[in-house]
């Protein structure tokens, strides 16, 4: 009896033995675990063959059973352009159903700017100076981008560029390093929500790690030549925002830094990335970037390119495929250590369990769907109106009136919806996009007759066969809107442009209508900067609209005929020619600075060099527009300044206010820009740089205080000896509605 008793007790503490070991064994299923312990005992079942497939992503064309049958092997860590939901959940389930552990597939895409409601292009977006708007496009991109199984996006980019020869400045949040952190933080608040694993929300990735934006001569996948203090001070400044953000990973980029590539860049990566920032998401290489450098010199052969990405700590490799051709004789050749290859598995595991893959690895078809809702385009909407700059308006021609009786909407670009699209849009459609010229005889309905003549045939054609039908047109009208620019072809990746004038025979057809005496509103629509100076004589408005997107017809519209006024203000300087490129308004000031204005050979010799500054002989030295400049239809007036404090120590902060005051007849939204200048440094300093802005809308002669508080912690730069400070010195302070403000202030850091 007793035997038996015992037996039954031995029995059970066996069973509870074994399911206590049964479940300690499959920590990495339980959800209720922590996710650092389901990381590590997952990492401890796999195989190195498991964990190099982990690391690999496939650009998907086609699945075929060999195919699913490298998936069920784990072979695929994930897809990029995996198809459609089906398609993802007919992969996902050989991978969770069919392989030995079920570690599910992670499905990338590029939403740059919006899923099928497409956005204004992110410079476009960066005009706004509104955060918060753009979270919320972002968060819409993310609903719409998850709704067809969609993990994580390549975004935001926030490259900083100077140079709008090179087409991916569109892609953009322009030349500053705190308005660019700023849009790039809340890109990555909108896509990734408060938690990954919300199943609306998608992990982003800050793109291109780093200082891609500075490609040499604006040509794309060039060499970049970037300062260890410049680097830090401008174009790892967005990147940090990111991290700080919560970004789940980082793309790195395609070009030589200093004379190493990004992909294999220990410094960035490692260094900055890792130990000073303590990023613990994962580095994906941009397309075939590991293999690239051998072109770049760097790499022999493709088992080397391997071996330096996976050193400097590249986790993931896109598309191309030297891990898995290499990684596992590297390991034996003892070049790699299997810890090194679990640190950089670990990683992508970590934000596979943070996203919830796990638990959701599949998603059903909405029932109740959000893509291209009416909440969503009126986002849309909103962000293209936000986005629009108003450079110039002579003889207040803008707003238009609705007692127009002829309105003649003359150019390539009045009716072209996809190119209003803008680049990097593979999920939207030009069929659900509303062009200017329907927006415009919808607002005006009958009232007014709508004469429409393209012009040219596209924004390329050279031919002035067209321009006949355009004459005519303005003729018959009252007024002209002319819609020019770029089509979508002429920016973004590969996109580069020696000259970034407006293309084909367009300043011919913008003189050629001129000549008929009618008032002239221009639109112009670009992935860039473009000069323009010949023609602004010719025409009384310029309003720049960048590729607004989905909605940017009835955006233009409403802005024209006075629904909105225009706030959107620039990201980036505006050239005269290209010839003074690079351009930015937070540049060094330089031994001899050019006077105002300042034009023409002087007279000084070089023995007696009178007159002989910074500047060309031949155009002026100044911008034609100047960085974070637009115009209302309404003025607005910046008066009384002042400081809490014209001195505090090092940790203290001070309080700049300045009164503002809509002085004209229209309510509209101001952009309130705060800028500094640290006088004098261990190292130069620029003659300008923006600290805070603020969005503020006024009703017809309202005023407001406007209010920033300035921490010395702001102040800080990398001094001569590569430390992170505040100097104490002298400071001036401006705050206005551009980088030109004038009204200063000064105070000192003791």
């Amino acid at each position: 009896m007793l035997n038996k008793k015992i037996r039954n007790i031995l029995t059970i503490v066996l069973l509870l033995f074994i399911g206590a070991t049964l479940f300690a064994q499959e920590v990495y299923k339980d959800p209720n675990a922590a996710i650092e312990d389901r990381v590590n005992d997952l990492l401890g079942k796999m195989t190195t063959a498991e964990k190099i497939g982990q690391m690999q992503q496939f650009a998907l064309y086609q699945i075929n059973d060999g195919l699913l049958a490298g998936v069920k092997a784990g072979k695929f860590g994930s897809f990029l352009n995996a198809g459609d939901l089906n398609d993802k959940n007919r992969l996902q389930k050989a991978a969770v159903e069919g392989s030995r552990l079920g570690i599910p597939i992670i499905f990338g895409r590029d939403v740059i700017h919006g899923y099928k409601t497409v956005f204004p292009i992110p410079l476009g977006q960066a005009a706004t100076w509104n955060p918060e708007l753009v979270e919320k496009a972002s968060v819409i991109a993310a609903e719409e981008a998850s709704e067809e199984g969609i993990h994580w996006t390549f975004a935001p980019m926030v490259d900083i560029s100077r140079d709008p020869r090179w087409g991916r400045i569109a892609e953009s949040c322009g030349e500053d390093p705190y308005l660019a952190a700023e849009i790039g933080a809340a890109m990555v608040k909108g896509l990734q929500g408060s938690s990954l694993a919300d199943e609306n929300t998608i992990a982003a990735c800050a793109k291109h790690y780093v200082g891609y934006g500075a490609a040499e001569a604006g040509r794309d996948y060039n060499t970049t030549y970037i300062p260890e203090r410049l680097l830090r001070d401008v174009y790892l400044v967005p990147f940090k925002s990111c991290v700080d953000a919560g970004a789940a990973t980082l793309m790195s980029a395609f070009n030589d830094l200093n004379g190493v590539p990004t992909t294999g860049n220990e410094f960035t990566l490692k260094q900055v990335l890792r130990d000073e920032w303590n990023f613990d998401g994962f580095v994906v290489s941009d397309w075939t970037s590991i293999t690239e450098m051998i072109a770049h010199g760097y790499a022999a052969d493709e088992k080397e390119a391997a071996y330096k990405a996976a050193k400097a700590g590249v986790n993931m490799e896109m598309v191309s495929q030297s891990y898995a051709n290499n990684m596992e004789e590297l390991l034996k050749e003892g070049k790699i250590s299997e810890a090194w290859i679990d640190q950089l598995v670990m990683e992508i595991l970590r934000i596979k369990f943070r996203l919830g893959l796990f638990e959701r690895p599949y998603r059903e078809a909405a029932v109740d769907s959000k893509i291209l809702s009416d909440d969503n385009k009126a986002v849309a909407k909103q962000a293209a109106v936000e986005s629009l700059v108003l450079l110039q308006n002579s003889d207040d021609l803008l707003p238009l009136s609705y007692d127009i009786k002829k309105l003649a909407v003359i150019g390539p670009l009045a009716d072209d919806a996809k190119s209003q699209l803008g680049t990097w849009v593979p999920d939207g459609k030009p069929e659900d996009a509303v062009t200017p010229l329907s927006a415009l005889k919808e607002i005006l309905n009958e009232k007014t007759e709508v004469i429409y003549a393209a012009g040219i045939e596209t924004p390329r054609t050279k031919s002035t066969d067209l321009f006949g039908e355009a004459i005519k047109a303005a003729n018959q009208a009252d007024a002209v809107v002319m819609f020019c620019g770029e089509d979508d072809l002429l920016s973004g990746e590969s996109h580069s442009r020696a000259f970034i004038d407006l293309p084909g025979a367009q300043v011919n057809l913008i003189k050629a209508v001129a000549k008929t005496g009618k008032p002239i509103a221009l639109v112009i629509m670009g992935g860039r900067p473009l000069t323009f100076g010949e023609i602004t004589g010719d025409v009384n408005s310029i309003l720049y609209a960048w590729h607004p997107g989905t909605m940017g017809g009835p955006a233009i519209a409403d802005v024209l005929f006075g629904k909105y006024s225009p706030s959107g203000k620039l990201p980036v300087s505006f050239p005269r020619t290209v010839g003074q490129v690079p351009l930015y308004y937070n540049h060094k000031n330089t031994g001899r600075p050019p006077t105002a204005d300042q034009l023409g050979i002087e007279q000084g010799t070089p023995e007696n060099p009178l007159g002989f500054v910074s500047y060309f002989l031949d155009v002026d030295f100044t911008p034609a527009y100047s960085f974070g400049q637009g115009l209302s239809y309404t003025t607005f007036e910046y008066s009384d300044l002042k400081l809490s404090s014209e001195k505090l120590k090092v940790g203290e902060s001070l309080e700049a206010s300045v009164t503002l005051q809509n002085t004209g007849d229209v309510e509209a939204a101001e952009v309130v820009q705060l800028y500094i200048r640290d006088l004098f440094g261990s190292v130069t300093r620029p003659v300008k740089e923006l600290k805070g802005f603020k969005k503020i809308s006024l009703k017809p002669g309202e005023s407001k205080t406007v209010a920033f508080t300035l921490n010395t912690d702001d102040l800080k730069f990398w001094d001569i000896d590569m430390n992170y400070v505040v100097e104490p010195g002298e400071f001036n302070l401006w705050i206005g509605g551009s980088s030109d403000a004038d009204l200063m202030a000064e105070f000192k850091v003791e």
